[in-house]
């Protein structure tokens, strides 16, 4: 009988990684195929990761009442895992996007302010080490108001203290780190980052992700004038150079705002991922992987979570299956070397809300088919 683990990232604005791996599941044990399942959902430092780690590391959940990217009281989790001396936070659940609704997304008003709270309630409670994913933030503002959550003052040309928002940044000229919680520095701090974007540039913070956090054309320019200032300073200060550095302009650039005023580890999320929840044992038994996510293709290799998942199991030299709403319509030789087959999900023509909204169906349909022709094959 053929084991299959079931290892899908979330399906974004559609599913979450676990609904997606119970839709693939659902699909197989409906089919034809003799076959037991294994249902290991994942996340690459992208909204959900969080949770995922803390409910397979069976830990616990503790509340605070923090601060939203525009400044509201908003109560928000962060879990312990080892025995409480890990603390997983996700920057979605204090200044993500999902909590600000379409006409309140207003980048240049947006800080991080509330994630550096939860880190701060994390070191209350003698965390030792501290992991966060970064995935679906609505900021763009270098973490600085994370940092300025842990004490930190951003300072005008005249010494005064400007608010940690981008459209007060903008006036920056140096950052006072002396009052800094210094905590922070006993304690391991653990960036899991979902894309490779470096902090400036036309494949930077502002002008990849600033659109999508509501920001036009102006209003990115001067996002990217505050985070030039802002690596200019940390190059001055910390001599880290962060314009360019890999992983920098994950979440608006918080990322390498981290790095450079508090030492964080920058790293790919869904490696660590795998490795903290333990996936390799997951694919002891193995003989197929099924992963996805809304969209494979030759991006997909950056380190985005199918890619982590399908890497490890071409080690242990277990066919892999990816699904996804999009694939490539040509043959991708690199993606071959890690996915056996590639199927996309939908049924037919349809308007990328309908097809967004069909997602558990078709997930659950070309499963049930895969799995029936995995039994003639079997035959």
């Amino acid at each position: 009988m053929m084991h299959i683990v079931i290892a899908p990232n979330a399906f974004k604005d559609s599913l979450n990684a676990e609904q997606a791996a119970n839709a693939i599941q659902k699909g197989l044990l409906q089919s034809n195929l003799p076959c037991t399942t294994a249902c290991f959902p994942i996340g690459d430092g992208g909204d959900g990761t969080g949770s995922l780690i803390v409910a397979r590391c069976g830990g616990e959940w503790v509340e605070a009442e923090v601060h939203d990217a525009l400044g509201r009281t908003v109560k928000a989790s962060f879990g312990l895992i080892e025995a409480g001396k890990t603390a997983i936070i996700e920057m979605a659940d204090a200044s993500g996007i999902r909590l600000l609704k379409a006409g309140e997304r207003r980048p240049l008003q947006a800080s991080s302010f509330g994630t550096g709270e939860l880190i701060k309630e994390a070191l209350d409670r003698n965390a030792r080490k501290i992991v966060v994913g970064m995935g679906g933030s609505a900021t763009v503002d270098g973490g600085m108001g994370i940092l300025s959550a842990l004490g930190v003052l951003f300072l005008d040309k005249n010494g005064n203290t400007l608010q940690a928002v981008p459209e007060d940044l903008a006036g920056m000229v140096a950052i006072d780190t002396r009052g800094i919680d210094q905590r922070i520095f006993d304690c391991e701090l653990n960036i899991l980052c979902d894309v490779d974007n470096p902090l400036l540039g036309e494949n930077g913070a502002a002008a990849v992700f600033g659109p999508q956090k509501g920001a036009g054309e102006e209003e990115i320019a001067k996002l990217e004038s505050m985070l030039g200032k802002f690596a200019d300073i940390a190059l001055e200060q910390r001599g880290k150079d962060i314009a360019t550095m890999k992983h920098a302009g994950t979440a608006g650039g918080a990322a390498g705002g981290l790095h450079a005023f508090l030492g964080a580890n920058l790293l790919n999320g869904i490696d660590y991922f795998l490795a903290l929840t333990g996936f390799d044992g997951v694919l002891a038994d193995a003989d197929l992987v099924i992963t996805g996510e809304g969209s494979i293709d030759e991006q997909t290799l950056q380190g985005k979570g199918p890619y982590g998942v399908a890497a490890k199991a071409k080690r242990k030299n277990i066919p892999v299956i990816g699904l996804a709403g999009k694939v490539p319509l040509e043959a991708k030789p690199k993606l071959g070397e890690y996915f056996d087959v590639l199927l996309a999900i939908g049924e037919g023509p349809s308007a990328l809300p309908e097809a967004m909204g069909n997602t558990a169906a078709n997930l659950t349909r070309t499963s049930l088919q895969l799995g029936n022709l995995l039994a003639l094959l079997r035959k």
